[in-house]
């Protein structure tokens, strides 16, 4: 089982910056990803951006390419979300998300946190 528990969300006016973090616990291995997705009101849930628990490697949606940072600090055992430039289309429910493999969907979901980005 792995448990996730998102924070920082909140109210940003466009051009700004905002940063969630997702902390991580339970059974998590150097080959699991840690993603980030986001679910806009009356659009299907997408993916945002993730990481491999070990690091080594990122991946973006190409909506955020550029804007948004995805991390991992190895002492909060967090994987944190670094947003910047937003924009009114970037508000919607953040969810962090964790899958065992590539090999795996994704399987263990946290409850969400809100990111409203006014123009």
């Amino acid at each position: 089982q792995v448990q996730l528990v998102e924070s920082g969300g909140g109210l940003v006016q466009a051009g700004g910056s905002r940063r969630l973090s997702c902390a991580a616990s339970g059974r998590i291995s150097s080959n699991s990803f840690v993603g980030w997705f986001r679910q806009a009101p009356g659009k299907e849930r997408e993916f945002v951006a993730a990481i491999r628990w070990n690091a080594a490697s990122t991946y973006y949606a190409d909506s955020v390419k550029g804007r948004f940072t995805i991390s991992r600090d190895n002492a909060k055992s967090t994987v944190d979300l670094q947003m910047d430039s937003l924009k009114p289309e970037d508000t919607a429910i953040y969810y962090c998300a964790a899958r065992k493999s590539s090999l795996y969907d994704y399987e263990y979901w946290g409850q969400g946190t809100q990111v409203t980005v006014s123009s």
